[in-house]
């Protein structure tokens, strides 16, 4: 079952019921910001503070940075990871094949404002498919004559019990680089969280596993040669007006993307798709 609804401060959004899970995603920005299987916790992390507000990006859930992961290369002034977040996209498609599963289609176009910000003509769609796991497509439609270069991301913010608890498997032996630092690493065994934290790791093909007390949370992709590992730590979640200064205890950010070395140049007529497939399980108890 899909409803239509809207926040008090007029956030548009779309709520999802099905055999399976429940789900919610604004029409601002294609964001996912809620998904949760029944039975068990939110995989996704949704701040107490984030406004769902029209025009306010939201701070959780799977935001869609694109056309540029981060800053602009050469332009630093323009919006923090593209202007898609906060644009209003068309929703094109809702299709429920059964009762387990909604597949919801969102398309974005250039638009004046867009051309302003970045002056290539474009499609961009975003399929989610709600079910037993969550599935995301961003998928970039080249409608210029020339080529455009894109690095993007499914900013994908995971409720976690604790920070200190979890283990992170999937990237060992990856170089990547380290944003708080500028400097290139090569990552030794787990990745375990116990300080502000911001990466970006290079030739990430493998599944990535969030091992977390009792869940485990798997994160594969498609169309993608990067992830990104982010924790703000306790002094930004203090500074941050859409954080608690706890924030960053029950939260870890990796991100399916192609960022850095991994951005993509796409052909006039041509596409890219970007996929991320998310699922958790239920860990026994000892005893």
């Amino acid at each position: 079952m899909i409803t239509e609804k809207e926040s008090p401060d007029g956030l548009q959004y779309l709520d999802i019921t099905n055999r399976n899970a429940t789900a919610k995603i604004a029409l601002q920005g294609a964001h996912l910001f809620h998904y949760q299987q029944h039975h068990n916790a939110p995989l996704l992390w949704l701040s107490d503070k984030s406004p769902l507000a029209s025009g306010r990006a939201i701070r959780g859930g799977v935001p869609i940075c694109w056309p540029w992961f981060g800053k602009h290369f050469n332009m630093p002034l323009l919006p923090q990871h593209g202007f898609a977040r906060t644009s209003p996209f068309r929703l094109l498609q809702v299709n429920e094949p059964d009762n387990d599963n909604t597949e919801v289609v969102l398309q974005l176009k250039n638009s004046p404002e867009s051309l302003h910000l970045w002056p290539l003509h474009f499609e961009i769609q975003v399929h989610i498919n709600i079910a037993a796991s969550l599935r995301i497509t961003l998928t970039t439609v080249n409608h210029d004559s020339t080529p455009m270069t894109i690095s993007a991301a499914l900013h994908s913010y995971f409720a976690v019990s604790d920070i200190e608890n979890i283990s992170v498997k999937g990237l060992e032996n990856t170089t990547y680089w380290d944003a708080l630092t500028n400097e290139i690493r090569t990552q030794n065994g787990i990745v375990t969280i116990n300080k502000a934290t911001d990466r970006v790791y290079q030739n990430v093909y493998d599944t990535i596993v969030i091992g977390d007390h009792n869940r485990q949370i798997d994160i594969n992709s498609q169309g993608s040669g990067s992830a990104i590992v982010w924790n703000p730590w306790i002094d930004k979640s203090r500074a941050m007006s859409d954080m608690t200064a706890n924030s960053y205890k029950t939260m870890l950010c990796i991100e399916t993307a192609n960022a850095r070395e991994d951005k993509r140049k796409i052909a006039p007529g041509k596409s890219h798709s970007l996929t991320a497939i998310l699922s958790s399980r239920q860990l026994l108890q000892d005893g």
